[in-house]
């Protein structure tokens, strides 16, 4: 079942008179006081959506110049590995292994 898609083409055929009709009856529904109290809401909210547009905006080009920068900065390789055992310092020389704790039992005698 597939339904017809509708778009806004009546708003095509909005022009100038169309325009004045409907200023004319918002005056009559809301009447002059309200007016200029919609005009102002109106307007601070056209305001805060620019500054919220910008800040985003703003954000967006941050991120890619700092992108950018880390792309573009040389990277710093680390030295190579010694491979000598008499260059590599004392905290990680190889180590003899560990004698096994002394417990009193000697391997190959048997108890008597």
């Amino acid at each position: 079942m597939s339904f017809p898609v509708h778009s806004f083409a009546f708003i095509e055929g909005v022009g100038g008179p169309e325009m004045m009709m409907i200023m004319l009856i918002v005056l009559v529904l809301f009447g002059g006081q309200k007016l200029p109290e919609f005009a102002r809401g109106l307007g601070k909210s056209i305001r805060e959506f620019k500054k919220a547009a910008s800040g985003v905006e703003e954000e967006f080009k941050r991120a890619i110049e700092e992108d950018d920068s880390k792309k573009s900065a040389p990277k710093i390789l680390p030295p190579p590995p010694a491979t000598t055992p008499a260059a590599l310092p004392a905290a990680i020389a190889p180590t003899p292994p560990a004698r096994p704790p002394a417990s009193g039992h000697e391997p190959g005698r048997a108890d008597v």
